[in-house]
């Protein structure tokens, strides 16, 4: 069926009236006659007004139908095709294959499948599910799940995004999505989703255990391990006594572990039991050896900065596994000294020649510099019992623009603006505070949870999504992270209590189940093919006249 999207711009037909008007005012000139008074010529001249008449009638057909198609093509026609009725799709996320909620959920997909509903897989270009793939993957994530996990490592943290794609390439269509509630496939925005999308959400089947960091404190060994439910993620430290080379750790929860000393590097090596065991994809757990040094650099204006730093920097150290060497100067430091972490608190410009020791994996930490601007803003919350923080000066916007391009947002406010940035750099990395640990700059320093944010940064949680994996290391241990999305955080535009804007975003949001074919283009190559001919019926008038006045 023909729409126009402008229909208005047909008022542009009215330019037909030019070429009328042309053809009946610009007549060919008359034969010279000789007569022998003047009268006859008024006589003539008032003949000739009295019987105008349209001359050159294909020249005016073909100048009305140029303006026409052009006026036309104005108003923006297009061609609206029903799409073809379809039962839905049923997108399925290749982690959820295998886990003993997706086997009790095969017999409602099956249904589905009979009544019509086309079975994809919920990655980038959709695509369908064999029945040979569906077959072998009914007892766990083999041969295609298995191959479009390793595929979609990057993009599994946007699943909310994804769906919005299939929203777009399914118009109309009901959508019926299984994913794991895994909170670290949700990141970004979540825009309201229409109501033909139906989400389930299934428990990950994971460990609840892991080792997540070894080391060495006097004559023992201590390891941070690892513990992740729904509602949390937990880490506790345990002491051992230290093992022999070649001896078998065994810890409540933990395959076996096995202590090397290759090439001097300690490790403890998760032993395998059988091939389907978690730990066979993970790799070795380096022991470190050396207590985590780190130095503040301050001057006198940052001097309560410092102090504060101090304070929750000794109170984190009891969560970290290896001892903390902290020490704070007024001197700036050697970069050649090459700490675990520099505290850079201070107007003035960082040496360029720290650069090579972050490569190195020295982490830098700066704050704001200068005045700053005044704002208010609440610090987004990294756990539900933590008390809010207000940011009440933060660093100007060019400060921010630079640091914010560059970096990793780690921590923000509720307006979506950072708050400390991350720049990875060889082994190490820049953090940039864009406010300061001081009371007229922010509630940070008073914050009972400070020592549980620095900690997170000296002994990363592998398993937080708001820290992109550095290493192979990194990539194995954040799938243990079993926190889950809030089930009513998925519900849809038809059973969301919004209020009347939200509501009508949702339903502009929905695609109406037609195609639609822009006209425009055909148009105007038609345009194109009656301007020439137009000109070519002109020049032979033209040439008609010349020569009958010649």
């Amino acid at each position: 069926m023909l729409t126009l999207l402008n229909p208005s711009a047909l008022l542009a037909l009215l330019g037909l009236l030019v070429p009328v008007a042309i053809h009946l005012w610009n007549r060919r000139p008359g034969r010279e006659v000789a007569v022998g008074s003047l009268r006859w010529l008024a006589a003539g001249a008032n003949r000739r007004l009295r019987n105008l008449k349209a001359e050159q009638l294909w020249l005016l057909l073909l100048r009305a139908a140029l303006l026409a198609v052009l006026a036309v093509a104005v108003a923006g026609p297009v061609w609206r095709r029903a799409l073809p009725a379809s039962r839905g799709q049923v997108l399925l996320s290749p982690e959820v294959v295998g886990t003993p909620a997706f086997a009790a959920l095969r017999p409602t997909i099956d249904s589905l499948r009979r009544r019509g509903f086309a079975l994809r897989w919920l990655v980038a270009g959709f695509p369908k599910v064999s029945g040979a793939a569906w077959r072998a993957n009914a007892v766990g994530p083999r041969d295609s799940a298995r191959l479009l996990l390793a595929t979609e490592q990057a993009a599994r943290s946007f699943r909310w995004a994804r769906v919005w794609q299939a929203v777009g390439l399914f118009p109309g269509q009901p959508l019926r999505v299984i994913t794991s509630a895994a909170l670290r496939q949700f990141q970004g925005s979540h825009t309201p989703l229409p109501s033909n999308v139906k989400w389930q959400v299934l428990p990950a089947a994971a460990p609840e255990m892991w080792l997540q960091a070894a080391a060495f404190r006097a004559d023992s060994l201590r390891l941070l391990l690892g513990r992740s439910t729904a509602a949390q993620t937990a880490f506790r430290l345990v002491s051992v006594a230290q093992p022999r080379t070649g001896a078998l750790l065994r810890i409540a929860g933990l395959p076996a572990l096995r202590y090397e000393t290759a090439a001097d590097n300690p490790r403890l090596q998760p032993i395998s039991i059988s091939p389907d065991s978690a730990a066979e994809a993970l790799l070795p757990v380096p022991i470190r050896t050396q207590p985590l040094r780190i130095v503040i650099y301050s001057t006198a204006e940052y001097a309560a900065d410092a102090r504060y730093l101090q304070a929750a920097l000794r109170a984190a150290a009891v969560g970290l596994p290896v001892p903390l060497a902290l020490s704070a100067t007024a001197t700036p430091p050697n970069p050649a000294t090459s700490p675990d972490w520099l505290f850079w608190l201070t107007d003035a410009p960082l040496p360029a020649e720290w650069r090579g020791a972050v490569t190195k994996g020295t982490h830098v930490w700066q704050e704001a510099i200068g005045p700053g601007v005044a704002t208010k803003a609440t610090l987004t919350l990294d756990a539900a019992a933590e008390t809010s923080v207000t940011v009440l000066r933060r660093s100007p916007r060019q400060q921010d623009s630079v640091a914010t391009a560059a970096g990793f947002t780690l921590w923000a406010d509720g307006l979506g603006r950072a708050v400390l940035t991350r720049r990875g750099l060889g082994q190490g990395a820049f953090y940039q505070l864009h406010t300061r640990l001081n009371s007229a700059w922010s509630e940070l320093a008073d914050s009972p949870a400070l020592p549980a944010r620095l900690l997170t940064l000296l002994q990363p949680e592998l398993t937080n999504a708001a820290a992109p994996p550095a290493t192979p290391l990194d990539q194995a241990l954040a799938s243990y992270d079993q926190r889950a999305l809030d089930p009513a955080q998925l519900q849809t535009g038809s059973n969301l209590a919004v209020g009347r804007s939200s509501a009508k975003a949702v339903a502009s949001a929905t695609p109406p189940a037609f195609r639609l074919t822009d006209l425009r283009p055909w148009l105007v190559l038609v345009a194109g093919v009656l301007f020439c001919l137009e000109r070519l019926l002109a020049r032979r008038r033209e040439a008609r006249i010349s020569s009958a006045i010649s």
